[in-house]
C-alpha cells in the first residue's frame, strides 16, 4: 500500500461503496421479527432447498466438463485456441436470456436436439434438467477461466519431468498436474456453485418457474416481489449471506 500513490485510495473507496451500500440497504430493510418465519415458508424453503441441489449438481458437472476444457486450452498451441476459448467463455458476456433462448433452441421440443430426445420419451425443457444445463451453461466459464490460469502459472516443468521418469499420462494427470493446480480447481468449483446459485435469465427462459420443480431461489424472489415484498427482501438478504460466505471461501488466504 505505501509504493502507491494517496489517489488511487479515492476510487476504490468509492468502488467499495458502490458495491456495499446496496447490499446494507437490504439489510435496513429486513423485517427482523419475521425474518425466520419469511424464509420458512413452504414456497421459500421449496426454492431453497432446489437451488442448492440444482446448483451442487452444476458445480459438479463443470468439474467434470470444466476441467478438462481447461487443460487442452492451457497445453495447446494451436491457433484455433483463442477461438475455442472466445466460444467457450461467451456466457460470461451473453445476456443470461439470450443464453436460455439458445438452450431452448437446442433442447427444446423443436429444437437442435430436443426432437431427438422426445422421440427417445426425454423432455428437458421446462423440467429440473434444464435448470441444471442453464445453471451449468453460465457457471461453467467461471471454472475454465481459474483453472486455465493456474495451469499456465505452474507450467510443465513438473509434468515434463515425470514423464521423463517414465510417468504415463494418464499417471502425470492424475499424480502431478490435478494436484498442483487443486487449489485453483476448488476456487474455481466455489465460484461456479455461486454463479449457479444466483442464475437468472437463462433459468426462467428456458426452464420456467413451477414451484418444487424448477422455481429457484432467485425466481421466488422475483415472483415475491410482487405479491409479499417483505418475504423478498428476507430471501434477497438470505442469498446474499451465501454468496458472501462462498466467495470468501473461495478467495480465503492460504498459508504459504
Amino acid at each position: 500500500m505505501s509504493s502507491l500513490p494517496r489517489w488511487v485510495l479515492i476510487p476504490a473507496l468509492l468502488g467499495g461503496l458502490l458495491a456495499v451500500v446496496p447490499l446494507g440497504a437490504i439489510a435496513l430493510r429486513v423485517s427482523w421479527g419475521e425474518f425466520g418465519a419469511l424464509l420458512t415458508s413452504e414456497s421459500s424453503l421449496a426454492a431453497l432447498w432446489l437451488s442448492l441441489r440444482t446448483s451442487l449438481t452444476s458445480a459438479v458437472l463443470c468439474v467434470l466438463l470444466g476441467a478438462p476444457m481447461a487443460l487442452c486450452l492451457a497445453r495447446s498451441d494451436a491457433r484455433i485456441t483463442t477461438l475455442v476459448r472466445a466460444l467457450v467463455l461467451i456466457p460470461l458476456v451473453l445476456p443470461p436470456v439470450v443464453g436460455g433462448i439458445a438452450l431452448l433452441y437446442t433442447f427444446g421440443r423443436q429444437g437442435l436436439l430436443g426432437g431427438t430426445f422426445e422421440m427417445l420419451g426425454i423432455r428437458i425443457a421446462f423440467s429440473t434438467t434444464a435448470v441444471v444445463l442453464a445453471q451449468t451453461f453460465v457457471a461453467l466459464p467461471f471454472l475454465v477461466l481459474s483453472l486455465e490460469g493456474a495451469l499456465r502459472t505452474a507450467g510443465t516443468r513438473f509434468e515434463e519431468a515425470a514423464a521423463s521418469l517414465g510417468a504415463r499420462p494418464t499417471r502425470v494427470l492424475t499424480r502431478v498436474t490435478l494436484p498442483l493446480v487443486m487449489p485453483a480447481l476448488l476456487s474455481g468449483a466455489v465460484l461456479s456453485f455461486a454463479r449457479a446459485l444466483g442464475e437468472f435469465g437463462a433459468t426462467i427462459t428456458f426452464a420456467g418457474s413451477l414451484q418444487g420443480t424448477t422455481r429457484t431461489l432467485p425466481l421466488e424472489i422475483y415472483l415475491q416481489r410482487e405479491s409479499d415484498p417483505e418475504a423478498a427482501v428476507a430471501l434477497s438478504f438470505l442469498l446474499m449471506i451465501i454468496a458472501v460466505v462462498i466467495i470468501a471461501i473461495a478467495h480465503r488466504k492460504r498459508p504459504a
